[in-house]
């Protein structure tokens, strides 16, 4: 009996190592080229839109632009409103200031949501909106690459929130629309 209880747990140890190494990063590290916070912050970005991603990639059309009620956002316009939000905060910690007139031209649609997005976001394949985030994020990347840890911990100015918080808020934002895409994708089957 106890033989057979120390196979069954090593089984069970063997199948969850098994399924987090080939279907989660396991790991937050700071890539090449980041200060150790920035770095570590990057990691969890980048396993976030990688979970998102692979969760929408494949989304049929009617899937994309599924409306799951009258007041609910579709796939498509939410994928577009975490780059909208990442964008907003590139702008807010990189140059410390808002969206100018043609970038609101741009993003605020995407920013806000809403009746207006209900009606102009929409008719596009997942890889559209997937394709603008990417930009977005290489962008972010890119960015952030050029900073350190100090200036991670610095004060926002003008705002009672530091980079390393707005950065963490851009995170748990994808983080909360991940599970709101994930039921509208449950609801679209039926």
């Amino acid at each position: 009996m106890r033989h057979y209880a120390k196979c069954c747990f090593i089984a069970i140890l063997l199948i969850t190592t098994f399924n987090t190494t080939v279907f989660g990063q396991n790991v937050i590290e700071a890539p090449r080229g980041y200060d150790t916070q920035i770095g570590n912050l990057v990691s969890m970005l980048e396993d976030l839109k990688g979970r998102v991603t692979r969760i929408v990639y494949r989304l049929s059309q009617e899937e994309t632009d599924f409306l799951l009620d009258e007041d609910a956002n579709r796939i498509g316009a939410m994928i577009l409103h975490l780059a909208a939000t990442e964008k907003y905060y590139q702008l807010y910690t990189f140059e410390n200031r808002g969206l100018n007139a043609e970038e609101s031209a741009q993003w605020d649609i995407a920013q806000n949501l809403g009746a207006q997005a209900r009606k102009e976001l929409q008719g596009k394949p997942i890889s559209y909106y997937l394709n603008i985030w990417d930009k977005v994020r290489e962008e972010t990347l890119q960015l952030l690459k050029t900073k350190d840890d100090a200036w991670f911990a610095k004060q926002v100015p003008n705002s009672s929130m530091n980079n390393h918080w707005a950065w963490y808020h851009v995170m748990e934002h994808q983080a909360n629309h991940m599970g709101q895409i994930v039921m509208t994708i449950k609801r679209s089957r039926g």
